[in-house]
């Protein structure tokens, strides 16, 4: 793995990483990440595909992703999510892979703010919100 020095390195030989083409506001292209090595790209899609249908930190960032940008591009984030996993184990012999789990961006929601989000969409319905603590 010394050949790529980072991890986007890797990405972007492999055309995994996205890139913006912009030129005075107007978008140039489709969007696409380019042409790759299609042996890889096609192993990481179907790595990244299995991986949306298990109950893993990877797992749920393919629904995420696919819930708001389409599987397409979901397929993309979660191979190119595969792809710095894999090289930080192949170029640091210590490394050892610790699934963050499922629950991980749950975990990361503040309830303060989520209570506070759930109250001005109620009120925004017309209802009067009243709160008291569970016993």
């Amino acid at each position: 793995m010394s050949r790529f020095p980072t991890a986007g390195h890797l990405a972007s030989w492999a055309r995994f990483a996205p890139k913006a083409k912009e030129s005075v506001g107007k978008k140039k292209g489709r969007n696409s990440t380019g042409h790759g090595n299609r042996y890889l790209a096609r192993v990481l899609g179907e790595a990244a595909v299995t991986a949306g249908r298990t109950d893993t930190f990877l797992g749920e960032r393919y629904r995420r992703i696919a819930r708001r940008r389409g599987k397409k591009r979901a397929i993309v984030a979660v191979g190119r999510s595969i792809l710095v996993i894999v090289w930080h184990l192949l170029s640091d012999p210590q490394a050892r892979f610790k699934d963050l789990g499922a629950d991980f961006y749950q975990s990361r929601i503040n309830p303060e703010r989520k209570k506070r989000d759930h109250i001005r969409q109620l009120e925004a319905l017309g209802f009067t919100v009243t709160l008291e603590p569970a016993a």
